[in-house]
């Protein structure tokens, strides 16, 4: 007699409504447009003068053997379980509906403020180019392009993301080929450099070993963004196909990005100096003669910026719109324009950050400050709630008669690796009280996750209680 297979779909039922436009490219280039951002473009120097040439390559392996275990977690469940709002809707099933109600808040207050952040930093560059228009008319402008491209369909989000995406990436392997060609004779007038920036006269940690430590905090927040791939996979093409191609090839090509770019950078920039540099990358560019190489940077970092604020107002809206399904956020989010688009979530996003963007101007040091610090544990938390509800998913997944033959894509060495992925990103959240800049992160961020707890547990799990006695 044969034991029957378990139903994923009653394990976390899909929610109907969304459209499964979404082609596997545009799954691809969502995750890496919404992990490669200003961080790597801008702060990628300072990374280099705190932990020295090897230590930053070290570094930003380091993350991205982090990024890669999140994912390997994540893969299994998207695949079993392609529902908009992934990590939220699991951590609910699979952990407690407090903790899912916490993550999907926590999350969704986080890209929203990176919303204004992105809309600021693009709004400052077309000043550069447009100094009689004002920052806040720029915000306003891409405002409304990001909602009108998110408002339209899926698969115009998709394709706009999909072509954001690839000019950073274009970037990339374009400054990667140029620096090469300056740290070996081919291009510029400097002769080969080759690899005598990596001798520090320092030792190979020429700040130290805790130093190289201390740049992890920030190394691992710079490759955050790649989990995107598991909301999008709700409105994906054939996820049990897609998905898994997607994961196995996200990883590498971020790692590769992020490691070439850091070595090149390394290389053709003493470290000392990498730190003091407005963007490194234009630096170079400059070197091997290239007249505009300034403009051609503040266009990718524009770009950039409008990318990551074009998948977090994508990523919000279908957050909204998954919490609302889960009586989780208020009922009229849950609604659909005519082409299957969660307006309202869009619009309240959009609110959000424009909130944020007036704290900005006028408390800076004060509400703007709590609300950057506050979401900067978001990231290595969301990582660990991923690890978290893969473990608990594979037993319950087992204790119910189901098969591993049945899940299209497995989480290897069980539970190991969403075990180490734990302790890791743990470890990575403990790190920050011992580097004073960032202590404020603690500070502010636990109190702001505490309040959400506690807000389901005496406020919200009680109306829900009553609309039950009421059904």
């Amino acid at each position: 007699m044969t034991t029957p297979t378990v139903n994923l779909e009653q394990l976390c039922p899909e929610k109907s409504g969304l459209k499964r436009d979404m082609k596997s490219r545009h799954l691809m280039m969502i995750s890496i447009g919404g992990t490669i951002g200003t961080g790597l473009f801008m702060g990628s120097g300072q990374v280099i003068s705190q932990a020295g040439p090897f230590g930053a390559i070290l570094a930003f392996l380091f993350g991205g053997f982090v990024m890669y275990l999140a994912l390997l977690c994540l893969g299994e469940l998207a695949v079993a379980m392609p529902v908009a709002g992934s990590f939220q809707s699991y951590a609910s099933r699979f952990i407690s509906p407090g903790v899912g109600f916490t993550v999907g808040w926590l999350y969704w207050i986080n890209w929203a403020v990176c919303i204004a952040a992105d809309f600021t930093a693009a709004g400052i560059i077309m000043t550069g180019w447009f100094p009689q228009v004002a920052v806040w008319v720029w915000c306003v402008i891409f405002g409304v392009i990001l909602a009108l491209l998110n408002l339209i369909s899926v698969k115009v989000y998709g394709e706009t993301e999909f072509w954001f995406a690839s000019i950073k990436v274009a970037a990339i392997v374009g400054f990667i080929i140029a620096g090469a060609g300056l740290m070996f004779g081919f291009a510029g007038r400097e002769g080969a450099i080759g690899f005598t920036n990596f001798a520090t006269g320092d030792g190979i940690f020429p700040n130290g070993g805790w130093a190289v430590f201390l740049t992890m905090v920030t190394v691992v927040y710079s490759f955050q963004g790649s989990e995107l791939v598991g909301i999008a996979a709700g409105e994906c093409e054939n996820p049990g196909e897609n998905v898994p191609r997607v994961i196995k090839g996200i990883a590498l090509r971020i790692v590769l990005f992020y490691v070439l770019a850091i070595i090149v950078l390394a290389a053709t920039i003493p470290f000392k100096e990498a730190g003091v540099l407005e963007s490194p990358f234009a630096h170079v560019f400059g070197r091997i003669g290239i007249p505009v190489a300034q403009d051609i940077m503040s266009f990718v970092v524009l770009t950039s910026a409008l990318s990551a604020g074009n998948s977090a107002l994508y990523v919000c809206s279908r957050l909204l719109w998954s919490m609302s399904k889960d009586h989780q956020a208020p009922g009229w989010l849950s609604k659909l324009n005519s082409r299957g688009v969660p307006f309202y979530g869009v619009l309240m996003t959009l609110a959000l950050a424009a909130l944020s963007l007036l704290t900005s101007a006028f408390a800076a040091d004060t509400v703007y400050l709590w609300l950057m610090s506050s979401v900067g544990l978001t990231g290595c938390l969301i990582w660990i709630v991923i690890a978290w509800c893969q473990i608990n998913f594979r037993k319950n997944f087992l204790q119910l008669g189901g098969k591993l033959e049945q899940l299209i894509f497995k989480t290897p060495f069980y539970p190991i690796v969403p075990a180490i992925a734990v302790l890791l990103n743990a470890g990575i959240i403990i790190s920050l009280y011992f580097d004073e800049s960032q202590q404020i992160v603690l500070y502010t961020g636990i109190p702001v996750i505490a309040f959400i707890y506690l807000y389901y547990l005496f406020v919200h799990s009680k109306k829900e209680e009553k609309i039950k006695e009421v059904v």
